[in-house]
């Protein structure tokens, strides 16, 4: 703990995802204003073989809430401007990836589990991100 009483934590990724889209560019903004917009589209969470043993139980058609890193994100801002909006607003108040801890989180639906990949729809997430944590939805 620092002096101010803030505390630092080291955070290590489980695994990493292997989506379709390469770079935060790649993702149509208007998608994200439209709600379901990834529902179809698909991608991998792979997770690192010393994790694997804490996939068991995960259900083929279940939800999953994923944690991640917005490894890509740049800089954080605590004024954004949401797409198909035209007045800013707090961060906090916004799914923006330029947040003071680059923290993200998603809902994606178990398609199948191979090994240590697990087959997922609903990806709104770009190749190589850092998966945190996983838990049922």
């Amino acid at each position: 703990m620092s002096d101010d009483g803030r505390v630092t934590y080291g955070l290590r990724a489980i695994g990493v995802v292997h989506s379709p889209f390469g770079e935060p560019a790649d993702i149509p903004r208007e998608w994200n204003c439209r709600k379901g917009a990834f529902d179809a589209v698909a991608g991998e969470l792979e997770i690192f073989p010393e994790h694997a043993e804490g996939l068991d139980g995960l259900e083929p058609g279940s939800s999953l809430v994923v944690l991640f890193v917005f490894h890509k994100a740049g800089y954080s801002h605590l004024k954004v401007t949401p797409p198909g909006e035209t007045e800013p607003r707090g961060v906090f108040a916004s799914r923006s990836p330029h947040r003071p801890n680059p923290i993200g989180l998603t809902v994606v639906r178990l398609a199948a589990r191979e090994g240590n990949v697990l087959k997922v729809t609903g990806l709104d997430m770009v190749e190589g991100t850092p998966i945190i944590d996983i838990k049922p939805a």
